[in-house]
Parts: C-alpha cells; sequence; structure tokens
C-alpha cells in the first residue's frame, strides 16, 4: 500500500491540507484613504483583525457570516485523502473519490472569492493573497497525479485478467 506512488501523492494531499487549515489564506487592508488603517487575515480558522495599537471600541466590527463552510471544505481536502489511502483495493472508488477531492480543491477557491467580494462590499478593502492561497492548487496537482495511477494501475489488473 505505502510503496505505490499514488499513496505518497495522496499522503502529500494529507500533510498539505493538514497544513492549510493553519495558514493564513488573504490578507485585507482597509484602503489609504480610509480615516483608519485597519488590517484583516482570513484564515479556515475565522476572520482576525490585526490591527496594531487600534481603539476597538471606536472601530465598527467586521463580521464574516458563514466562515463555516470555509472551516469545512478545509478539513475536507485532508481527510477524503486520508480515506482514499485506504481504499486501495478498490480502485475505481478510488478514483471516484479522487475526482470528488479535487472538486472540493476546486470549492475551496470559490469559497475565498465568495469572502473576498462579502469584505469588498462589505467595508472598503484590498486584499492581497498570502502562502496558505497556493496550498489547495498543489493538492490538486497532487491528487490529479495519483488519479492517474490509480487509472493506470485499474487498466493493468483487467489486462492480466484477460490475458488468464
Amino acid at each position: 500500500m505505502i510503496q505505490r506512488r499514488q499513496t505518497l501523492y495522496l499522503l502529500m494531499v494529507v500533510i498539505l491540507g493538514t497544513i492549510l487549515y493553519f495558514c493564513d489564506v488573504i490578507q485585507f487592508t482597509t484602503l489609504e484613504n480610509s480615516q483608519e488603517q485597519r488590517m484583516f487575515l482570513l484564515s479556515a480558522q475565522g476572520l482576525e483583525e490585526v490591527t496594531p495599537e487600534l481603539d476597538y471600541s471606536a472601530s465598527q466590527p467586521v463580521v464574516l457570516n458563514g466562515l463555516w463552510g470555509l472551516t469545512v471544505i478545509t478539513l475536507l481536502i485532508p481527510l477524503l485523502a486520508l480515506v482514499d489511502i485506504f481504499l486501495y483495493k478498490r480502485r475505481l472508488l478510488q478514483a471516484r473519490l479522487n475526482i470528488l477531492t479535487a472538486v472540493v480543491c476546486g470549492g475551496y477557491y470559490a469559497m475565498v472569492y465568495m469572502y473576498i467580494w462579502f469584505m469588498r462590499h462589505q467595508i472598503q478593502v484590498d486584499w492581497n493573497v498570502c502562502f496558505g492561497a497556493c496550498l489547495p492548487l498543489v493538492c490538486l496537482v497532487f491528487i490529479i497525479g495519483a488519479t492517474r495511477l490509480i487509472l493506470k494501475d485499474e487498466m493493468m489488473v483487467r489486462a492480466a485478467d484477460r490475458i488468464r
């Protein structure tokens, strides 16, 4: 099981997906022409204001509703990959679960875009991409590679069954 290349790829997805849970994804800063400069960090754990030396009682709080969606998607990526590792005897189910994990990785970017859109309309902010935003894309590359290798194994098994 562990000697297969696709298992190593899926193990990398588990590791990167776990790291993604703790990384910041997007950094929001208020525009320079606003009266006070504020900075927020968006991660799977929520939206955190990291503005130094700001009187929080005078400023209006910023609330993003529905951050649980990003948390769930972030936790689903490594969980699905981990389950996928142990389905090595059922290759077609493993390939289908890989496709589902790839869709979840794409859904991660859709959720992040939705939060960027909400923040831009709630308060005027600029946004910058942090390191964590590239991890689902790297996971997607590993998932596609694992799926190709799983389907290649399935073709080899079917060819061997025909020869008998």
